[in-house]
């Protein structure tokens, strides 16, 4: 039986290759956070480690969401 990845769309976000407003989805792989966008299938991903050296500076940013799995 295959394990099933959940994927959620990020309210908001906008496609940085096609401008695609709401077509950025976000999902976990392998402990590998990555991001897709179902309008041109633009991806980025990156590991845990990557996204905690992220700076953000100039966000006002509550706090960050890790859903458990």
């Amino acid at each position: 039986m295959s394990t099933r990845i959940k994927k959620r769309f990020i309210a908001g976000a906008i496609c940085p290759h096609c401008k695609a407003s709401d077509s950025l989805m976000l999902y976990m792989e392998n402990n590998v956070e990555k991001v897709e966008c179902v309008h041109c299938g633009y991806h980025k991903s990156q590991t845990d480690a990557e996204t905690e050296k992220q700076t953000r500076t100039n966000e006002n940013v509550i706090g960050i969401f890790k859903p458990q799995q």
